[in-house]
C-alpha cells in the first residue's frame, strides 16, 4: 500500500473525525456548564456552591449545558457553535487576558481552544453523525 494511498483513506475519514471532534468536546463543554449549575460531576466553586442562575456566570453555565448538547447531537450546530464560540472569547477577553497574556499562564487554554473549535464548527457543520445530517442541513 502506497504512502499515498493510506494518506488519502485517512483523508476521507476527515468528515467523521469531525464528528468525533463535536461529540467529545461538546461533552467535556458540558460539564464546565453542569459543574457551575449543580456542582456535578464536581463543584467548582468553593464550598459545593452552584452560581445563581441570573448571573454572567449563571447564564454561562446554560449556554454551555444547553448549547453543548445541542452540539453534542448535533442540532442547529452552525449557529449554536457561533454564539458558543462568542462566549468563549468573552470569557477569555473578560476573565482570562488581564490576568496576563499567556493563555497557559492566565489559566485562558481551554477558553481559547473552545473558542475556535466552535468556530471551525460553526463553519464546517456537525458532520455526518448529526440531527442536522439527518435533517439534510
Amino acid at each position: 500500500m502506497s504512502k499515498n494511498s493510506v494518506s488519502e483513506k485517512w483523508a476521507d475519514r476527515s468528515p467523521e473525525l469531525r464528528g468525533v471532534l463535536r461529540i467529545v468536546a461538546a461533552f467535556m463543554f458540558m460539564q464546565a456548564g453542569a459543574a457551575k449549575l449543580f456542582a456535578f460531576p464536581a463543584a467548582i466553586l468553593p464550598g459545593g456552591k452552584t452560581v445563581a442562575l441570573a448571573s454572567q456566570a449563571g447564564v454561562g453555565g446554560v449556554l454551555e449545558l444547553v448549547g453543548g448538547a445541542l452540539i453534542l447531537i448535533g442540532l442547529f450546530t452552525r449557529p449554536v457553535a457561533f454564539l458558543l464560540a462568542g462566549e468563549m472569547a468573552v470569557a477569555y477577553l473578560q476573565f482570562h487576558l488581564p490576568k496576563g497574556f499567556w493563555p497557559v499562564a492566565n489559566g485562558g487554554v481551554s477558553a481559547a481552544l473552545y473558542c475556535f473549535i466552535w468556530l471551525y464548527i460553526s463553519a464546517a457543520g456537525a458532520g455526518p453523525w448529526s440531527v442536522d445530517a439527518k435533517r439534510g442541513r
